[in-house]
C-alpha cells in the first residue's frame, strides 16, 4: 500500500545556485566551497555590483518546507524497533530512515514492523539480501 503525504506546501528555493568563494575560479588551489572573504578591501564583502553575492539569512527556506523531502515527508532517523513505534501516529507527515550502522538482522525487523504499522522506509532494501540455498 502507498502512503501519500499530507504536506501540501510547495517548496520554492530563493536560490538554486550555489555561492562560490571569491577568486575560487582564478586560481586552482582556492576549491569553490563558500569562505567569507574578511580583506578590508574586498569587493565580494563591500557587495560591490558584479560581483559574487554572499550568503545571508535572507536566502533561508520557507520555515514549512524547510527540511522537507520532494515526496512531502520529512526524515526521521531510526535506530530500532522502538524508534519506530514513535511514528505510528505520524505515518502520514514523517518517512523513517535505518540509520547507517544498524546491522542487516535488526533492519530485517525494521523493516517488517515498518510494514505493520503503514510506515514509509526511504532505505529499507538496504543491506538485505535473499538467503541463498547451497
Amino acid at each position: 500500500m502507498v502512503i501519500h503525504s499530507v504536506n501540501k506546501h510547495r517548496i520554492v528555493k530563493k536560490r538554486r545556485k550555489r555561492f562560490i568563494r571569491h577568486q575560487s575560479d582564478r586560481y586552482h588551489k582556492l576549491k569553490q566551497n563558500w569562505r567569507k572573504p574578511k580583506g578590508i578591501d574586498n569587493r565580494v564583502r563591500r557587495r560591490f555590483s558584479g560581483v559574487n553575492l554572499m550568503p545571508n539569512v535572507g536566502y533561508g527556506s520557507n520555515k514549512k518546507t524547510r527540511h522537507l523531502h520532494p515526496d512531502g515527508f520529512f526524515k526521521f532517523v531510526v535506530n530500532n524497533v522502538k524508534e519506530l513505534e514513535v511514528l505510528m501516529m505520524s505515518n502520514r507527515r514523517y518517512e523513517a530512515e535505518i540509520a547507517h550502522n544498524v546491522s542487516s538482522r535488526k533492519r530485517k525487523d525494521i523493516a517488517e514492523r515498518a510494514q505493520q504499522l503503514n510506515v514509509k522506509l526511504t532505505n529499507g532494501h538496504a543491506r538485505l539480501r535473499s538467503e541463498e540455498t547451497a
